[in-house]
């Protein structure tokens, strides 16, 4: 059975930004492409849950990096999911750096998601094809709840855009970082890097939606929250490190 999966690459100019570094929303995209790939191995791979009209959707998401790679670096990506949890199917990541020295770790909890309702759906048979892998030792805890953070907030409107948007209809999961750098700007984001990220699913953005971004940076620590009316559609939070 595949119990974890690997996969090693080069970065490419195209999963960088303007520090030459690997951007977050890249991460998550290596993240999400690694999911889906052992996804498929393991038998639930979208093609097999769309025939059953689910898909896969992330509810959480909390990142550690200890470096950031930069352009041309090869790195490799493992992971593997641990059995369910409730209706939560945890999964997490190792990344490491072409010596073998870790430079970062995540962690995951994904759903399922009934198309036609846009409703969550129970483990059911796709619970049954998740490896146990109790064996192994997870390199975090579960991803945690953005807390709350005080300070001067910045709002501004976000109406998504069509590269915001992804096969199952809505805002894809990596775009939100993209949201995070965007509002801490270019001149933060070029003399500090997020250290940590969590980010908090809590309803789909879709096409039309009207999200009020509420953003707060104190000191090293930030927060951004996305409403849509009075509803929290994702919250994201964590720390920066200056650049070396």
């Amino acid at each position: 059975m595949y119990n974890t999966y690997d996969e090693t690459f080069t970065l490419r100019p195209r999963d960088c930004d303007l520090n030459e570094k690997w951007r977050p929303s890249a991460i998550l995209e290596t993240m999400q492409d690694a999911a889906g790939a052992h996804s498929i191995l393991l038998g639930c791979g979208r093609d097999e849950l769309i025939r059953k009209n689910m898909v896969w959707v992330i509810a959480r998401c909390e990142l550690h990096m200890d470096r950031y790679p930069s352009v041309g670096e090869q790195i490799t990506v493992h992971t593997f999911p641990t059995p369910t949890r409730i209706c939560f199917f945890p999964r997490y990541y190792i990344f490491t750096d072409a010596h073998g020295e870790m430079i970062g770790k995540a962690g995951t909890l994904w759903l399922l998601l009934d198309v036609a309702t846009r409703r969550m759906l129970p483990p059911g048979d796709v619970g049954k094809l998740i490896p146990d892998n109790k064996d192994l030792s997870v390199p975090m805890n579960l991803p945690a709840t953005v807390g709350n953070l005080q300070g001067e907030e910045f709002v501004s409107e976000y109406r998504p855009v069509y590269t915001d948007l992804d096969v199952n209809g809505h805002v894809n999961n990596t775009r939100y970082a993209d949201w995070l750098c965007n509002t801490l700007g270019v001149d933060i984001m070029t003399e500090y890097e997020p250290e940590h990220i969590i980010l908090n699913y809590n309803h789909e953005v879709l096409p039309g939606h009207v999200v009020t971004l509420h953003r707060i940076l104190k000191d090293s620590e930030y927060r951004l929250c996305g409403k849509i009316g009075d509803t929290t559609a994702f919250e994201i939070g964590g720390t920066l490190r200056k650049r070396v």
